[in-house]
């Protein structure tokens, strides 16, 4: 798959161990997957945004994992249970990616899609706000 990539997001994943690069590539490759309009940026001073009508996700990594960060409202079903954190979060949960552990590529799919179809309909605070 070929997108158009930031310099300055393979420069955060460069600067990773190998580990950590593989599960960013990956995720990466799955948010540029879900939608072949997804733009990458940087936002927060060095964190990588992937965004398309709004926030989709962001990475970050830590000591022990990787954080895939889920701008979804918690609004975005997550039947595989893959959240890992963040639950009561009002903007964010996070999907933490440990060393050893498989990218859990086919819910992160999924919930990408739901994310930029919700920032296509005007975004998760706008959705939420509407009754039911």
């Amino acid at each position: 798959m070929t997108y158009e990539v930031d310099p300055r997001v393979d420069a955060y994943i460069d600067a990773l161990p190998p580990w950590q690069q593989s599960i960013c590539r990956e995720v990466r490759d799955l948010v540029h997957a879900a939608d072949p309009e997804v733009a990458e940026t940087i936002k927060r001073t060095v964190r990588p945004y992937f965004v398309l009508d709004g926030n989709i996700c962001a990475l970050l990594a830590a000591k022990t994992h990787v954080n895939v960060f889920l701008y979804d409202g918690a609004i975005v079903p997550d039947p595989q249970g893959i959240i890992t954190g963040g639950h009561d979060n009002k903007t964010a949960r996070t999907v933490a990616v440990h060393e050893g552990e498989a990218v859990p590529a086919e819910p992160l799919l999924v919930m990408f899609r739901q994310i930029i179809a919700n920032n296509r309909a005007g975004g998760w605070r706008k959705l939420k706000s509407q009754p039911d």
